[in-house]
């Protein structure tokens, strides 16, 4: 069945990010309001299923294979997107990822590659995007961050120092392209059930600690108890993404359950 218009039809959208997980279920979101989406991941294989899935529903897309790290090959993914496929107005920055071990024993190769994909590749992207969006006075941008940003954890220094960098450059961003027509947003999750999530709490013993919380690792539970799906965090960013939040920028919605008791 063909999809429907929605508050994105007739708009393009990029998603870092978008192989599995929350970019998957954002890409998907967007679809299904009417959007073009641009599709970015470095995963061949699994990128080219989310691509062939939403073309299957009747959705445009164009996917890009390439590692958000790599500056040059970003701008020209942007370049190519803007080119063939249409000016991006929405860009959902997905693309993480995750490396633990506590801080002492934390191999430096793990601090450097959360740097690389978690900040240097938010970095390069909304650079890219936002420099186009501010020609044409118009667009937003929403970052999925994290809630660990700001909530010191256990294992995840690498994790959370990248996710707070991330987090306060867009912020910066924001306030510097608010006047030229430009929203800047941050989506920060907690505990949320994705692949990474699965290679992270091994067993139900983990499990449970995230719902009830650990003591001994000074952890709060999550209140309303239960781990978020991927589209609990998608409709976030559709949210912030669309006009309905023309309004607001700056703005870092937690999306964890009131896991951090949103401080």
């Amino acid at each position: 069945m063909a999809l429907k218009p929605g508050e994105f039809a007739g708009r393009t959208v990029l998603v870092t990010g978008a192989a599995q997980g929350i970019g998957a279920a954002t890409a998907r979101r967007l679809a299904g309001e009417g959007a073009r989406v641009a599709l970015v991941d470095r995963d061949a294989d699994l990128l080219q299923a989310v691509a062939e899935g939403l073309r299957l529903e009747g959705a445009q897309v164009h996917a890009i294979v390439l590692d958000v790290a790599d500056v040059a090959a970003v701008d020209a993914a942007v370049a190519e997107v803007e080119a063939g496929f249409g000016a991006i107005e929405h860009l959902a920055h997905v693309a993480g990822i995750l490396r633990v071990g506590e801080s002492l024993d934390l191999d430096l190769e793990d601090w450097e590659a959360c740097m690389a994909v978690n900040a240097r590749g938010v970095f390069a992207t909304t650079r890219a995007v936002a420099r186009r969006m501010v020609a044409r006075g118009r667009g937003s941008i929403v970052l999925v961050g994290s809630n660990a940003a700001s909530a010191p954890r256990f294992g995840m220094s690498a994790y959370a120092a990248s996710k707070a960098a991330a987090t306060q450059y867009l912020r910066c961003l924001a306030l510097e392209l608010a006047p030229k027509g430009v929203r800047c947003n941050i989506v920060s999750p907690g505990s949320t059930d994705t692949a990474m999530q699965r290679a992270f709490v091994r067993d139900e013993a983990a499990r449970r600690a995230i719902l009830h919380g650990a003591a001994d690792r000074f952890r709060l539970g999550i209140p309303l108890g239960r781990i978020a799906d991927p589209d609990d965090v998608a409709e976030a960013v559709c949210f912030l993404l669309s006009d309905r939040a023309r309004h607001i920028t700056l703005h870092d919605l937690r999306v964890d359950g009131g896991a951090t008791l949103d401080a």
